[in-house]
């Protein structure tokens, strides 16, 4: 397909740019004085953004039949802000800079979602080939930027990231337009009818295991430093999960020819359960932490494609937009910050047991609304090619 090369780049290029951030900004906002309370402070900024700014620029978006000039834009916000940071002095500083940035850039991703799986024209299957140069991109900035940091000191590190953003930015640039057609009356009618039932039963789940995963990207790390792991080994870890991410985005339409959505879905969260109960207890043995990564393969990987896959059969074709960047607010927005916040109190008082309980406890929750409340409509297996 044409149109899988610079897809696929700009995955490649965007995830590149997070394996970046994710892991080693903090390290940046350390380096420049902050203390632990603003650092959290700064990092929760990314996640608030996404509760509302993704629904605006998907709104925009559809209006105006530009997803590809609102992806090019979120890049260049990132450029910008990565441009901007060295200069701008203190916590308060750099809190605005930051959420400003989350704001103009929380966009772009839900809408190359949109593009990707319009351009895809119903064989939803394929999207994980395409999707898995993001985790291949992931992988490639955590091993490289790693290194770079073994030599370099932590505030080279905004350098490294506008280069990416920029990297990410040339790649917008060469999208498909991927643009729908205008909702009509009866696309309208539709989506209200099917919001009840079966929008908000996928909403609630992802929300649920995203909230699980803030557990995760929150505390990990330290909760396996605590346990005596070596650095190399921590990021030997990281990097096994993503790569059996990697694996299922390979082998996505095979798996989407075989079972249905929705039994993909309540099958990653029960995934969860077991994943976040083992890292929370159980983690000191090596084995069972090996396993816990793996089944990254399950949360993240086939519970996103199967999710991304759900909004776009659930939503009309002239929202599509709309209804990715609605699901990346709600979701991975509120429920990653939601996860984030409770990690923080329940690790406080309880330790790595009781916030990765809380984890597995969020998991079940989803998995039970699904379980009640399965959209009939997600219940048949895609038949991809």
């Amino acid at each position: 397909m044409p149109a899988a090369l610079p897809l696929a780049a700009f995955y490649f290029a965007y995830f590149a740019y997070v394996g970046a951030f994710t892991p080693y900004f903090p390290l940046y906002l350390s380096g420049r004085g902050l203390s632990a309370a603003e650092l959290a402070a700064v990092l929760a900024m990314p996640q608030l953004a996404r509760i509302f700014a993704p629904t605006f620029w998907g709104w925009l978006a559809d209006r105006h039949d530009a997803r590809r000039a609102v992806v090019v834009m979120a890049c260049a916000a990132l450029a910008a802000g990565f441009a901007a940071i060295p200069y701008v002095p203190g916590f308060a500083g750099i809190a605005a800079l930051i959420a400003a940035t989350s704001v103009l850039s929380a966009g772009g991703l839900p809408l190359v979602e949109a593009i990707t799986l319009s351009t895809l024209a119903g064989r939803s299957g394929h999207y994980g080939p395409i999707r898995l140069w993001g985790s291949i991109g992931f992988i490639a900035a955590v091993l490289a930027v790693g290194a770079w940091l073994d030599h370099h000191a932590s505030l080279t590190l905004p350098g490294v990231l506008l280069g990416l953003a920029l990297a990410a930015l040339a790649a917008a640039a060469a999208l498909p337009s991927g643009g729908g057609p205008a909702s009509h009356a009866s696309d309208v009618a539709h989506l209200q009818e099917s919001t009840p039932k079966s929008v908000w039963t996928v909403f609630g789940a992802g929300f649920c295991m995203a909230a699980a995963h803030g557990v995760l990207y929150a505390f990990l790390t330290l909760h396996l430093q605590r346990l005596g792991y070596s650095g190399k080994l921590i990021g030997a870890l990281w990097t096994l999960g993503v790569l059996a991410e990697i694996v299922v985005f390979f082998y996505l339409p095979a798996l989407f020819r075989r079972f249905s959505l929705s039994a993909i879905l309540i099958a990653s969260l029960l995934a969860a359960v077991v994943r976040f109960a083992a890292i929370g207890w159980a983690a000191a043995y090596l084995a069972v932490l090996v396993l816990a990564q793996l089944l990254h393969a399950a949360t993240f990987g086939a519970f996103h494609a199967a999710s991304v896959a759900a909004v776009h059969r659930l939503f009309p074709a002239g929202a599509h937009a709309r209804g990715q960047a609605l699901y990346s607010s709600l979701a991975y927005g509120g429920g990653g910050a939601t996860g984030a916040l409770l990690a923080g109190w329940a690790w406080e008082r309880g330790g790595a047991g009781l916030a990765f309980s809380l984890a597995a406890a969020s998991a079940a929750l989803g998995a039970a609304l699904l379980i009640w409340r399965r959209p009939a409509r997600l219940g048949e297996a895609s038949r991809v090619r």
